[in-house]
C-alpha cells in the first residue's frame, strides 16, 4: 500500500484537484490519500474560534459565511453531474451545521472547530473522484488516528484502530482521509500542530507498513537553500532520513518537523513531489547515502537566545542539570548550546513560559536575553569532515554570529544571527559553499 498526502495548494482550486485526480489514477494499487484543508481555511477556522471566545458573534457569522460559500463555489465548480454536486452540497451542508453547533459547546474545543477544514475537503473531493469514475472510500481519521504523544506516537495503537476501520469499511483501491486530525489521550479531538498532515501520512505508512510515503506539495523536493531568498537554488534528489530530519527541524518549510520519524524505524521512503509538475523527479528520503559532505542550507526564525552568566557557579557539580531542570518544568525544547567557563548561552523558539523561566534563572547567575534571531543550519552527511565545510566560518568576516554549533552532530552545524542578517546571511553561504562548486549528484 502506498500512502499519498496533499498539502494545502495541492487542493486549492478546482484546477489543482483534478491534477491530483490524475496523479491517483496514474498509479497502481492500494493507496491512502490523506488531505489538507483547501488553502486559507483553517486561518480562517482559527479566527472563528477566537472571535466566538471573545463573543463577537457579528464576525463569527461574517467569518462562517465566508467559508460556506467558498466550499459551495469550490463543490460547483468542481462537480459537473447535477445529481453528485447536489448530494455533495447537502453533506457539505451538515457537516457544516455541525460546525455551527461545535462553536456553541462550553467550553470551546479550538482544535474541534479547526479540524473541519481537513473535513470539509476530504468530503468533497472523495465525492468528485466517485463523479470521475475513481471509486473510493471515505475514512473519518477520528477513528483511528488516537495519538496522546504527539512527539512519540504509538504505532500499533493506530495500526490496531487503522485495520478495524478498514475491515468494516467497503474494499476499496482508494481510501481517502484528513491529515491533521487526531484524537488526544483523553479521547478528544485535537491535532498533531500546523503542517501536521505530513505527520499524519508517516504515522498511517507505519502503522500499515506502506512502500512508500508520498507528500505532494507546490515544490520540486528540497532544494539546497531557500529559493524564496536566493537564487539558483538547486533540488536535492536524494536524501538520509537524518539529513531530512534536520533540514525539516531547522527550518525547511515543505516538511514537518516530525515526519520522518515515524518511517525511519520501519525504512520506508518519503517522496517529496510536486503536484503541478509530477513528472520532477522531486526528492526521495531514505536511509541510502548518495554522497557525503555539505548538501542544503535552511533556517528556522522565532529563536530566544539566553546567556545565564556565573562566576560563582558555573564550575559546580549539578549546575547544568538545575538549568536544565528549569526548562524541562516549563516544557520548553532547547535548540542550541554553548558554553565557557563562567557562561551558558542557549536557544529556544517557544516563549510561552519565557518570564516563568526568567524567573527561575535569575537566582542562578546575570541572564541576558535576545529576540529575534535564527538558525541557520548547514546539513550533509559527515559535514563535519567535508574539506569545504571550513569555508561556511567565513561568513565570521562578513556578519556577526551570535553562537556556533559543531560537533553534536556529524550531519549538522549551527549558527545563530540577528533575523535581520538571516537572508545575507543564507546567500553569502550559499555564494561560499555551493556556487562555483561542482557539485555531486545527491
Amino acid at each position: 500500500m502506498k500512502i499519498l498526502k496533499f498539502g494545502g495548494t495541492s487542493v486549492g482550486t478546482a484546477e489543482s484537484i483534478r491534477n491530483v485526480k490524475e496523479i491517483i489514477r496514474g498509479q497502481k494499487g492500494r493507496k491512502i490519500v490523506v488531505v489538507s484543508a483547501m488553502s486559507g481555511v483553517t486561518n480562517k477556522l482559527v479566527e472563528i474560534a477566537e472571535a466566538q471566545k471573545s463573543g463577537n458573534e457579528q464576525q463569527v457569522e461574517g467569518l462562517m459565511l465566508e467559508i460556506k460559500l467558498k466550499h459551495l463555489h469550490f463543490i460547483e465548480e468542481l462537480i459537473e453531474n447535477k445529481e453528485t454536486r447536489k448530494l455533495t452540497e447537502n453533506l457539505f451542508l451538515e457537516l457544516y451545521r455541525q460546525l455551527e453547533e461545535t462553536l456553541q459547546l462550553k467550553p470551546l474545543s479550538e482544535a474541534a472547530v479547526i479540524t473541519f477544514g481537513e473535513t470539509f475537503l476530504s468530503l468533497i473531493f472523495s465525492q468528485f473522484l466517485e463523479e470521475q469514475g475513481v471509486s473510493n472510500t471515505l475514512l473519518d481519521a477520528k477513528d483511528f488516528m488516537q495519538v496522546s504523544n504527539v512527539e512519540n506516537p504509538h504505532i500499533q495503537t493506530v495500526q490496531e484502530l487503522l485495520k478495524a476501520t478498514l475491515k468494516r469499511e467497503v474494499t476499496s483501491e482508494v481510501y481517502i482521509t484528513q491529515g491533521f486530525i487526531r484524537i488526544d489521550r483523553n479521547k478528544n479531538v485535537s491535532t498533531l500542530k500546523r503542517g501536521g498532515s505530513d505527520y499524519t501520512a508517516t504515522i498511517i505508512g507505519a502503522a500499515v507498513n506502506a512502500t512508500e510515503v508520498q507528500i505532494w506539495t507546490d515544490i520540486d523536493g528540497f532544494h539546497n537553500n531557500d529559493p524564496r531568498f536566493v537564487d539558483h537554488t538547486q533540488t536535492l534528489t536524494h536524501l538520509t532520513f537524518e539529513e531530512a530530519a534536520e533540514l525539516a527541524y531547522f527550518g525547511a518549510k515543505i516538511l514537518h518537523p516530525q515526519t520522518v520519524s515515524p518511517v525511519k524505524e520501519r525504512n520506508i521512503p518519503i517522496y517529496l513531489k510536486n503536484t503541478f509538475t509530477p513528472e520532477a523527479p522531486g526528492t526521495c528520503i531514505s536511509s541510502k547515502i548518495h554522497g557525503s559532505g555539505l548538501k542544503a542550507i535552511s533556517a528556522k526564525d522565532g529563536i530566544t537566545a539566553i546567556k545565564i552568566k556565573s562566576n560563582r557557579m558555573l564550575m559546580a557539580h549539578g549546575f547544568l542539570k538545575k538549568i536544565f531542570d528549569v526548562f524541562d518544568k516549563h516544557e520548553t525544547a532547547i535548540d542550541m548550546i554553548t558554553t565557557s567557563e563562567i557562561a551558558i548561552s542557549l536557544t529556544i523558539d517557544d516563549t510561552q513560559n519565557l518570564d516563568k523561566i526568567l524567573y527561575e534563572l535569575d537566582e542562578y547567575g546575570e541572564i541576558t536575553v535576545d529576540s529575534n534571531h535564527s538558525i541557520i543550519c548547514v546539513v550533509g552527511e559527515g559535514v563535519i569532515n567535508d574539506h569545504e565545510t571550513f569555508r561556511l566560518f567565513e561568513l565570521l568576516n562578513d556578519l556577526p554570529v551570535r553562537m556556533i554549533s559543531y560537533g553534536g552532530s556529524s550531519n549538522n552545524i549551527s549558527l545563530l544571527v540577528d533575523t535581520k542578517n538571516k537572508v545575507q546571511a543564507l546567500k553569502l553561504l550559499h555564494h561560499k559553499l555551493f556556487e562555483g562548486k561542482i557539485l555531486k549528484k545527491t
